[in-house]
C-alpha cells in the first residue's frame, strides 16, 4: 500500500474514533438530562434523591405530634379516638396528662374552663415552637374574651368559619344518591325549648309579641317538661320550631337548628345572624327567618298559611332528597381536627395579638 492509501486509512480510523466518542458523550449527556428531568417531574427512580428522603423524615415526625388537652371541656371526660380512623390522617398523641407539657407540640385550651382567671392558663415557661390553641364554642356575649388572652394563642378553634380550625355545631352531608322524602306526621303547630329565660332578651321579647297571634308550646325550665329521652320524639310532633339563639353573632348557629329542628323534622324559624349567614350553612329554603317579615304578626300569619297549605309546607323539605343534616361535632373529632391542622401546617407559627377584638367583630 502506498503512502497515499495509508493516509486515507488513518484518516478513516480517526473519523470513526471521533464519531464513537461523540456518540458516547452524547449518550452520557442524554442520560444525565433524562434523569434530571425525571427528578423535576417527580418520576420515581430506583434510588430516591436525598430531598425525598428528607421529606419522609418530616412526615414521620409529623405523625408523632403530641397535643395536650389542658382540661376536659366543661370538666366532662370523653373518649379519645384514633385520628386515622376519624379523618384518615396519621395519629397524634392526644393526652390530658400535664406532665407532657414540656414535650407537647400544642396545648388545646378550652375557653369556658379558664374564663376570667389567667391563673388557669399554663404557668410554666412555654417550650420553643409549642403552639397554644384557643378552643371556644360559646358566643362572646355569653362568655366574653378578656384582654389577658391577647398575644398568647397561635391558633383559633371555634364555630366561626374564619377560624384556623373550624368546628361548627352542625353541617350538611351530600347524599350519595337522591332520596325519597317522607315527612313524619305532625299534629301540633309550634314548639320552643328554652332553659335560659331572660325577659329582657331579644328572643323573649319577640316571643311575647308573637304569642299574641300564634299558639307556641314552650318546653324547658319553668315550662313544660322535656325529658332527655323524649326530646326529639316530643318536638317531632310539631310543624315548626323556634330556633331562637340566645345572642346574635356571625356563624353562631347552634343545636337549636341542627338538633332541635332538623333532627325532629320541624321547620326552623330562626332568630340569629342575618339570613345570608344562615345560607352559608344550609339551603335557603330549609328555614324561615324572622327578618323576612316586617313584624311578628306577619310571621304568625305566614305560619298559619303554611299550616293550611300542605304543598307549600312540604316545599321546606325538598332539600332533604339530596342533603342530610349532621352534628353536633363529637369531642374526639374536634381534637382530631386540631391534629390535622398541625400536620398540614407544621411550620406555621403565628401569634394572635387581638383575640378579644377578632372574636367580637363580624366579617
Amino acid at each position: 500500500m502506498n503512502s497515499t492509501g495509508q493516509m486515507k486509512t488513518w484518516t478513516l480510523w480517526k473519523l470513526l474514533i471521533f464519531t464513537f466518542l461523540q456518540v458516547g458523550i452524547s449518550g452520557i449527556v442524554f442520560i444525565y438530562i433524562r434523569v434530571s428531568v425525571n427528578l423535576d417531574l417527580g418520576v420515581p427512580i430506583l434510588q430516591p434523591p436525598k430531598p425525598l428522603r428528607s421529606s419522609l423524615l418530616v412526615e414521620e415526625k409529623i405523625s408523632n405530634l403530641t397535643i395536650l388537652l389542658w382540661t376536659w371541656p366543661f370538666g366532662v371526660r370523653s373518649h379519645i379516638e384514633k385520628c386515622s380512623r376519624l379523618l384518615g390522617i396519621p395519629d397524634c398523641h392526644i393526652t390530658v396528662k400535664r406532665s407532657w407539657y414540656p414535650k407537647a407540640d400544642a396545648v388545646l385550651i378550652h375557653h369556658f374552663d379558664l374564663y376570667g382567671n389567667p391563673q388557669r392558663l399554663p404557668q410554666e415557661p412555654r417550650p420553643l415552637s409549642q403552639r397554644w390553641i384557643w378552643f371556644n364554642l360559646e358566643s362572646p356575649t355569653t362568655y366574653s374574651v378578656q384582654s389577658f388572652l391577647d398575644s398568647r394563642f397561635n391558633l383559633t378553634m371555634t364555630y366561626r368559619r374564619d377560624s384556623d380550625i373550624y368546628i361548627p355545631y352542625g353541617w350538611m352531608d351530600v347524599l350519595p344518591q337522591k332520596q325519597n322524602v317522607t315527612i313524619p306526621p305532625k299534629s301540633k303547630l309550634v314548639a320552643w325549648a328554652v332553659s335560659n329565660w331572660k325577659p329582657d332578651s331579644q328572643r323573649v321579647k319577640y316571643y311575647q309579641e308573637l304569642k299574641k297571634y300564634l299558639q307556641v308550646d314552650i318546653y324547658g325550665r319553668h315550662h313544660l317538661p322535656l325529658p332527655r329521652d323524649q326530646h326529639l320524639s316530643t318536638l317531632s310532633q310539631y310543624k315548626f320550631y323556634l330556633a331562637f339563639e340566645n345572642s346574635i353573632h356571625e356563624d353562631y348557629i347552634t343545636e337549636k337548628v341542627w338538633k332541635n329542628a332538623f333532627f325532629s323534622w320541624a321547620v326552623p324559624v330562626v332568630l340569629g345572624p342575618p339570613r345570608k349567614n344562615y345560607e352559608r350553612h344550609m339551603p335557603p329554603e330549609s328555614f324561615i327567618h324572622i327578618d323576612d317579615f316586617p313584624s311578628a304578626k306577619e310571621l304568625a300569619n305566614f305560619l298559619h298559611t303554611l299550616d293550611r297549605n300542605t304543598t307549600r309546607y312540604e316545599s321546606y323539605f325538598h332539600w332533604r332528597s339530596w342533603l342530610k343534616p349532621n352534628g353536633p361535632t363529637p369531642w374526639a373529632l374536634m381534637f382530631c381536627k386540631a391534629c390535622r391542622a398541625l400536620q398540614e401546617n407544621p411550620g406555621q407559627y403565628q401569634t394572635i395579638p387581638d383575640l378579644s377584638k377578632w372574636f367580637k367583630q363580624s366579617r
